[in-house]
């Protein structure tokens, strides 16, 4: 079973965390299949930087967050404002695309 997990980094006093997607029984700081972001506490502000695609492909797959990690999604999730431009050029090209085509 795969977990989504922290795996820490960085030196004594000082540390920072890799958001990794590996084996459950494997060690904290073991192999993994894939880093899927980090996290540094240290910082001032706290740098939380998660790939939230591969987070969800991951979780489609039946990889289980940890409780660390599902709360620095949510936070993750919630410091990235919504794309909502994309969607209105995809929109704008589709019906210029489409006008052409009628013309």
């Amino acid at each position: 079973m795969l977990a989504i997990r922290l795996t820490r980094m960085g030196t004594k006093k000082k540390p920072f965390y890799r958001v990794v997607v590996a084996e459950k029984r494997s060690k904290r700081d073991g192999k993994f299949v894939e880093i899927v972001g980090h996290y540094n506490p240290c910082s001032n502000p706290t740098q939380i930087v998660i790939n939230q695609e591969r987070v969800q492909h991951w979780i489609g797959c039946g990889a289980q967050p940890t409780d660390t990690v599902r709360s620095l999604i949510r936070k993750n999730a919630a410091a990235q404002p919504p794309v909502v431009a994309a969607v209105v050029e995809v929109a704008a090209v589709e019906a210029a695309a489409e006008a052409e085509a009628a013309a």
